[in-house]
């Protein structure tokens, strides 16, 4: 028996020497590979817009204005991850300059609130609740503040990196800062000189895990629209170079789609709130995004390639409101019972290029096995069913620790004429989610018509979705 697994773990290895790939730069990094694993999470949106029905703040509000009446971090992560969501990221500073936890480096907080008087801390609370069900947490920190009054000042970015160091430094790990190019006047009537250089080396050199989110990265880029989606072409590449965050930021039309070339690993983040505000506004309950709303979203951000943000504000009693956390439910159960059988299982694989004996590493539901084809262009991989099935959804992976590398692709199933092209697609990416109208088949067939490079793949699978229309 020894002497057995021994041959079965030299034959395994075998396999992935044989399968070793030059990859294909530029590479993401370990920390944005887990962040592409992530796929969906929530923004959390909430401070004193929460009670004055606004959705920018404009740094006057009386800080007695924020007072939720029982503020339930832990009903928020707990529906965060009943919801199949990775994580949940909070406004901890908006626009208005109001912290939600009692910074020292501002007199617009927790602090000078009524609630908990004066006592509470909202960034703590939800950290614990985030650890309490273990889904992982990041925070938004405004560049932008309306209150201070040293903003636009050069003395300002060190008021700016000291309270990100009380955030860094004081409440765990988090996975993900995030930052955009607001930056409108503040008190004194002047526009800050952002030192994002500085903001970026202060964070990472507090948490060095952390990925960033701005127009331009470093780590992540905002897609170009607060709609939710990403283009059907989307390279994980972008160029930087000449670009700054907010007016100076690339066209969104290239943040949408990246840079086929691009020299810098900086995938997309699609951002969109549940509701048509950003905070809680109740009038606008009866206006939350439908389960099958969301899962349109989540085919055309995590479909072509990107993660998805979902915003979900909490009202004024500090808690999800029963219309948002529904959505979010459905949204989950939909998800479940559209991929819940992939039909590729024990399907009989071939190719026309690349390892044969390899191919079962497409179906064997190993994140970290992949099958690399021989050919630049125009590989074949055909899946033979066990038997015929309906088929309106094809689920592809590139192995993207190795790099981005498909550019043209088709999905041709087989019919009573034939094959029949039923997609036709482009960028693949971490995933490429494939709807197309029902199908009756036996057989599929994948072309890898364009690549950067030989195309390597980490899986391929198929399913039948009520709901997988696009």
């Amino acid at each position: 028996m020894k002497y057995f697994l021994s041959a079965v773990f030299f034959f395994s290895l075998s396999l992935t020497y044989t399968q070793k790939v030059k990859p294909v730069l530029p590479l993401p990094t370990k920390e944005q590979l887990a962040w592409h694993e992530k796929e969906f999470y929530l923004f959390v949106h909430f401070g004193p817009n929460t009670f004055t029905d606004k959705e920018w703040g404009d740094g006057k509000e009386d800080p007695s204005v924020f007072n939720p009446t029982h503020i339930d971090c832990d009903q928020w992560a707990r529906i965060a991850k009943q919801a199949g969501a990775k994580g949940i990221i909070l406004t901890a500073k908006h626009h208005d300059g109001f912290c939600l936890w009692p910074s020292k480096q501002s007199t617009h907080t927790v602090r000078e609130s009524k609630w908990m008087d004066g006592k509470g801390d909202v960034v703590k609370m939800l950290a614990e609740a985030c650890k309490k069900n273990g889904i992982e947490m990041g925070v938004y920190i405004s560049p932008w503040d309306r209150n201070h009054p040293k903003y636009g000042t050069p003395e300002y970015n060190d008021v700016y990196i000291a309270s990100m160091k009380e955030l860094l430094t004081g409440y765990g790990k988090f996975f993900e800062l995030w930052w955009d190019g607001a930056n409108g006047e503040g008190p004194n009537g002047k526009k800050q000189v952002y030192d994002f250089n500085r903001f970026q080396d202060s964070a990472l050199k507090w948490q060095p895990q952390l990925v960033i989110f701005s127009d331009i990265g470093p780590h992540i880029r905002w897609c170009g629209n607060e709609n939710g989606t990403i283009s059907n072409t989307n390279w994980n590449l972008l160029d930087t170079a000449g670009f700054k965050r907010g007016h100076g930021a690339p066209p969104t039309d290239t943040l949408n789609r990246g840079n086929v070339n691009g020299r810098n690993w900086i995938p997309a983040e699609a951002d969109v709130s549940i509701r048509p505000g950003w905070f809680y506004h109740a009038k606008e309950d009866d206006k939350v995004k439908s389960p099958e709303t969301l899962f349109q979203l989540y085919l055309r951000s995590v479909g072509n390639g990107g993660n998805f943000l979902l915003n979900v504000p909490p009202d004024r009693t500090g808690r999800f409101n029963a219309a948002d956390s529904a959505a979010l439910i459905g949204f989950r159960k939909i998800r479940e019972a559209a991929f819940a059988k992939d039909l590729l299982t024990n399907a009989k694989i071939s190719s026309n290029g690349g390892n044969a004996s390899a191919l079962s590493r497409l179906t064997d539901n190993h994140v970290e096995t992949y099958w690399a084809s021989s050919r630049k262009e125009n590989t074949t991989i055909e899946f033979e069913l066990p038997k015929t099935e309906t088929i309106n959804t094809v689920v592809i992976e590139e192995m993207i620790s190795l790099g981005q590398r498909v550019s043209d692709f088709t999905i041709e199933l087989l019919g009573d004429r034939g094959y029949e092209k039923v997609f036709t697609g482009t960028t693949i990416g971490r995933k490429k989610i494939a709807v197309f109208p029902l199908f009756r088949t036996k057989k599929i067939r994948l072309t890898l018509v364009n690549a950067k490079a030989e195309p390597v793949l980490r899986s391929v699978k198929a399913y039948f979705s009520a709901r997988g229309t696009m």
